[in-house]
């Protein structure tokens, strides 16, 4: 380069050049030199990322660097070549010229500093998308993480940009921003929440990607798409999304239907209201008739067996229905009910199921549902649980039990006009 340089001004000073500007003169063209073949560099490189290296990737059979692609860490990486070459070159053009190397090396190594900052951060882009494609992390917070190695990043840049700029060392702006937590903290407040609840959701794995959490403060009832370090997204039924700040799921309260997802069952949980007008005895000619009702044939003859045992042990009068034991309708149906879930192909045998009867209300009698469907799906579950509630409401009629429902004006006016009610 040095050769070049001399060759250079004696070329100009045999062309007859003024001696005060042939060093001017021979410093812009080897600089323009220079920037050409910065550019030619680059653009060789670029080119050979584009056609070879993407060819490369796109066939390979690994995932990883398809990540890199994407976020194009190489051609960020191809951006270097140009600063090596000036690196190199600068300090030998301007080696008569010490103002100007000066300025252009500082502005050099602003250049560099911003090269490296956007290859570290697409670097860390292709990780984080690699690392959440893996079966490992696909359901970890590791947004959070990688957000606020970002933004540790982005401070560090800066802080070398202004000691650059500025010429001043970088722990006098380090001190700087001691003096100013206060407001450092004002300012980053919602980020230093944010780490802290990632922190601690992951820690108690409270919730992941993919679960479905409902937070009904803030119209939140869905799947979690992404968490991040200062947001929890969920996608609603509706295909609405809903942002919340993610430390409002560890300050505030929300139900996370994974155990749900996870154990294959999911909850009915309803009751029937029954008319207590319409509870009774049941007679021996009513139970010969109920035995023909295939669910309870058997419990009929077993419970009737027992209650004739304990009647006749104790000398009762079983003349009149009230004395002794005595079967009731209610308690028959209650009875086919619970059998009738037993044998529904539908229901998860292997969680909790029963029949029981509440506590009255003024809307009747509440005998309740407790089972389990042995499927999680949405659909599936709603047509299920709506073919049992079908079933035993239909069913209620021969116990002679009444649904109760609140009465409506027709349900008055077919009771004192005296017509019958149209089907």
């Amino acid at each position: 380069m040095n050769e070049l340089k001399d060759w250079l001004k004696d070329l100009l000073i045999k062309n007859g050049m003024n001696v005060e500007w042939i060093t001017f003169t021979s410093n812009a063209i080897l600089l323009a030199a220079t920037l050409l073949l910065a550019w030619m560099v680059f653009y060789l490189l670029r080119a050979f990322i584009i056609k070879v290296v993407h060819r490369f990737i796109t066939h390979s059979q690994t995932k990883w660097d398809d990540s890199l692609l994407k976020h194009k860490v190489f051609n960020h990486l191809a951006h270097l070549a140009p600063v090596i070459i000036f690196m190199l070159a600068l300090p030998v053009i301007f080696s008569d010229s010490p103002r100007t190397l000066a300025l252009l090396s500082k502005v050099l190594d602003l250049y560099l500093i911003i090269v490296v900052l956007n290859l570290v951060i697409a670097f860390l882009k292709s990780l984080e998308d690699h690392l959440t494609q893996s079966k490992v992390f696909i359901d970890k917070p590791i947004a959070s993480y990688f957000q606020l190695a970002r933004i540790i990043i982005y401070i560090a840049a800066g802080i070398m940009l202004l000691s650059n700029l500025l010429g001043k060392s970088p722990l006098y702006f380090l001190g700087a921003f001691g003096a100013m937590t206060a407001i450092l903290l004002l300012i980053f407040k919602d980020t230093i929440l944010g780490l802290v609840a990632s922190v601690q959701i992951s820690a108690n794995d409270m919730i992941r990607v993919g679960d479905w959490v409902e937070m009904p403060k803030y119209h939140a009832d869905g799947d979690v798409v992404a968490i991040n370090l200062n947001t929890v997204k969920v996608r609603n039924w509706d295909k609405t999304i809903s942002t919340i700040p993610t430390h409002y799921f560890i300050t505030d309260s929300f139900k996370n239907w994974r155990g749900m997802q996870e154990s294959g069952g999911r909850r009915i949980k309803r009751s029937i209201y029954i008319n207590i007008s319409s509870i009774q005895f049941v007679s021996p000619e009513w139970r010969d008739e109920l035995k023909k009702i295939h669910l309870v044939k058997n419990y009929l003859s077993e419970r009737q067996a027992e209650i004739e045992k304990f009647n006749a042990e104790n000398n009762i009068d079983t003349s009149i229905l009230i004395n002794g034991r005595r079967l009731t309708n209610i308690g028959i149906f209650r009875v086919y009910a619970d059998a009738y879930l037993k044998n529904h192909p539908s229901i998860h045998k292997g969680m909790t199921l029963m029949v029981r009867q509440l506590a009255s209300t003024e809307f009747g009698l509440p005998i309740e549902i407790y089972c389990f469907t042995n499927t999680i799906k949405w659909t599936e579950y709603e047509s299920i649980q709506s073919d049992i509630f079908d079933h035993l409401l239909s069913a209620a009629e021969y116990f002679k039990l009444q649904i109760f429902q609140s009465p409506s004006g027709y349900d008055f006016n077919g009771s004192f006009s005296g017509n019958n009610p149209v089907a």
